[in-house]
Parts: C-alpha cells; sequence; structure tokens
C-alpha cells in the first residue's frame, strides 16, 4: 500500500459542507484536507464527489448468493465474493451482513445451514485478506422461532456477532399489525392459496404465543451480558418503542408507523428506515414511507435492506425531494450515523484522523455511479 497520496480536484463531501479540494491519506487515514487546487495529485478525480465510504448496517442481500434458487445452496465463500463485490461497487466499504438465528419446521436444510457456513466464510475470508469491504455480522433473531435462542447464543459465544436485532414477522404483529395487509402481500407473491394461508396465519400466530416473549428476554440478556448492540424491528406502536427502551435497545430498524418513528427518535433511539423505500417512494408493505420519516427529522440511518446500491442512490435522492435536507447530512445519514451508532469511530466522514475508506461517485444521466473505492487508503475497486 502507497504511504501517502493525494486525490485531487474532488467535491468532497464533509458532514457539514461540500468542499472542493483535495484530500491527503498518509498510512491509511486521512492526514488533510486542503481547500482548492493543488499543485500535484497522484489522483486526478475531475470534479467527481468524493464521499466517506457507506456503512450499511442492514442487508440480506448475502442470503440470496447463498440461496440463488429455491433449493440450491452455493458455496459459502463463493457467495460471500459475489455479495462483496456488489457491496464494494455499490460505494459500502464496511457492511453488517444479516444473518437469521431461528428456522421455522417448513424452511429447506440449506436455510439451516446458512449461519454457520456464511459465518465461517467471513471469518476466513477475513483471514485471507479476500473481501473489499469490511464485513461484520448482524444477526437478525426470529423470536417465534423453536430455535433461535440456541443458535444466537452458539455464534455469540464463538465472537462471531457484531450486532443483534428482535424481530417478529408472525401475522398481526408489527411489520404486518393489519391481517388485511398481511393477506394482500402474501397472496399477491402468488406463494400460497387463500385456505392455505389462513393455516399458515394460524400456526405461525401459535408459535409467537410459544416462543416470542421467551426467546426475546434471552436475546436481551444475551446481548447485555456481551456487549452487543442491539436493534429492534419494525416497531409499530408506542408500548413496542417503550420495550426497547427498557431492553437498552440502540436502533429501532423500519418502524413501520409514524408514531413509533419519533417516539423512538425522541427517546434516543437511532432510527433506521429503508433506502429502497425512498427510492420507490413508499414501503412495499404499506407501512410509513421513509421520505415522512425524513421530513419529520426522525431519520437517523438508511440501510439498502435487499438492494445495495439504493443505499447510495437514496443519499443523493433525499435532499432533491427533501430539500431541507441537503446533500452533506443526507450522506451522514448513511456513513457517519451509522458508524458511530456502532462506536465505529474511527470512521464514516472524510475528516483528518479518521480511516480512509473513501468512494468516488459521479453523476450519470441524474444517477450517482461509483467510479472509485478506496479502503484503508488502498484503492479496491
Amino acid at each position: 500500500m502507497t504511504k501517502e497520496k493525494v486525490l485531487g480536484n474532488a467535491r468532497i463531501v464533509s458532514a457539514a459542507e461540500i468542499i472542493e479540494g483535495a484530500v491527503l491519506l498518509r498510512h491509511g487515514v486521512i492526514a488533510d484536507i486542503t481547500r482548492g487546487p493543488v499543485a500535484a495529485v497522484d489522483v486526478d478525480l475531475d470534479g467527481a464527489y468524493l464521499l466517506p465510504g457507506l456503512v450499511e448496517l442492514h442487508t440480506d442481500h448475502l442470503e440470496s448468493h447463498f440461496r440463488p434458487r429455491p433449493g440450491v445452496a452455493w458455496p459459502a465463500v463463493g457467495a460471500l465474493l459475489a455479495h462483496d463485490a456488489q457491496i464494494a461497487s455499490a460505494g459500502i466499504t464496511t457492511v453488517f451482513d444479516a444473518l437469521r438465528a431461528g428456522t421455522f419446521d417448513t424452511e429447506d436444510g440449506a436455510l439451516r445451514r446458512a449461519n454457520g457456513e456464511l459465518s465461517q466464510a467471513i471469518v476466513a475470508a477475513r483471514a485471507g485478506d479476500m473481501l473489499r469491504a469490511d464485513h461484520r455480522i448482524h444477526l437478525r433473531c426470529e423470536l417465534p422461532c423453536a430455535d433461535t435462542f440456541d443458535t444466537a447464543e452458539e455464534l455469540v459465544e464463538d465472537g462471531l456477532v457484531d450486532l443483534l436485532s428482535v424481530m417478529d414477522h408472525t401475522p398481526g404483529e408489527r411489520q404486518f399489525v393489519s391481517l388485511d395487509k398481511f393477506r394482500e402481500y402474501y397472496l399477491g407473491k402468488n406463494i400460497m392459496t387463500a385456505d392455505r394461508l389462513e393455516v399458515f396465519i394460524t400456526e405461525r400466530r401459535e408459535l409467537n404465543i410459544l416462543h416470542s416473549d421467551r426467546n426475546r428476554r434471552a436475546i436481551v440478556n444475551l446481548a447485555l451480558a456481551h456487549g452487543i448492540k442491539l436493534a429492534s424491528h419494525d416497531d409499530a406502536t408506542l408500548e413496542h418503542v417503550a420495550e426497547a427502551v427498557a431492553d437498552g435497545v440502540a436502533i429501532s430498524e423500519f418502524p413501520t408507523t409514524a408514531e413509533a418513528a419519533r417516539a423512538a427518535h425522541v427517546n434516543g433511539l437511532s432510527v433506521l428506515m429503508g433506502a429502497p423505500n425512498l427510492v420507490r417512494g413508499g414501503s412495499h408493505s404499506g407501512n410509513i414511507p421513509t421520505l415522512d420519516v425524513a421530513k419529520a427529522r426522525c431519520l437517523d440511518l438508511m440501510s439498502s435492506d435487499y438492494v445495495p446500491v439504493s443505499l447510495l442512490h437514496a443519499a443523493f435522492a433525499l435532499p432533491e425531494i427533501a430539500p431541507e435536507i441537503g446533500l452533506p447530512e443526507a450522506v451522514t445519514i448513511v456513513s457517519r450515523n451509522p458508524a458511530r451508532v456502532m462506536g465505529l469511530d474511527d470512521r464514516g466522514e472524510i475528516a483528518p484522523g479518521k480511516r480512509a475508506d473513501l468512494i468516488e461517485v459521479r453523476r450519470v444521466d441524474g444517477f450517482p455511479v461509483v467510479r472509485s473505492v478506496w479502503r484503508a487508503a488502498e484503492r479496491v475497486l
């Protein structure tokens, strides 16, 4: 790795402003920022935007590479490398890959093996310096499943988990408080017949009664015992938020109503909303739009969720549809804020002393396109 380099002729997006100038990188960190032209540069960005590398806290995308077709399990390291390439090309330099603890009896063996195989693939790929981005593990704990806590405990005890979240996708709860919306969503995907769906709803609600409360208490205690950050998922009511606050939750992921988002923000939780929601103009499941949360000044974080490139697209789209939010603030929502909530204070912004995780972005026909990516000053794309 070159010990020192200058990236010049850039539109540098800091946390506070856009600076036309140059950035000096030294030994993997940002050493200095200079306004205006400099005499000599190692990389001429020719007026492109220079952003901090994006920080992604919740992406389900790795699992889609591991199971690219029903009944097909791809080799775990190969799946990770394909995922990593897409993550880096989306401008994400730190990613919390979401694996799931908790499986239902009807789910296939590949999904049951996913946690172990993919977590070990991340460990092996890190050790072998195979990855462009810095990959960490976000374990999403599906509360109504019988095996959730055992799976979570094993991975946590092995030191593999960086973020835990508690989630409950039971029909009639949280993401789908409205059973009518749940029926509309599932019938629209042609997953099952209407008669089978009613049986499915009954079965899942029974599992919720059997396991959810017990699993939540156990997962919360596990996070506290190991000093792991905790997120709640799909808070829908003031009661959900109060429970999250009492449990020491740091992040409210995808609150589904305006009252839940505001209550979470007011109570000091970092509110995370979906970037695809913003880019598409609304929630695919009928919940509150990300834009509404942003306009209410309650949006702290965004996640690409199921479309990696949406994180960058949302950061550039937000100032256009909510002019009160400038590009520096929008970029902070997808870089500095998620880094800080996870205690990664060494990255997430372009400032002296911060790690040189940087991305070159150009607007092409209105779309922000990643042209180059540096991780700790080393070019990885």
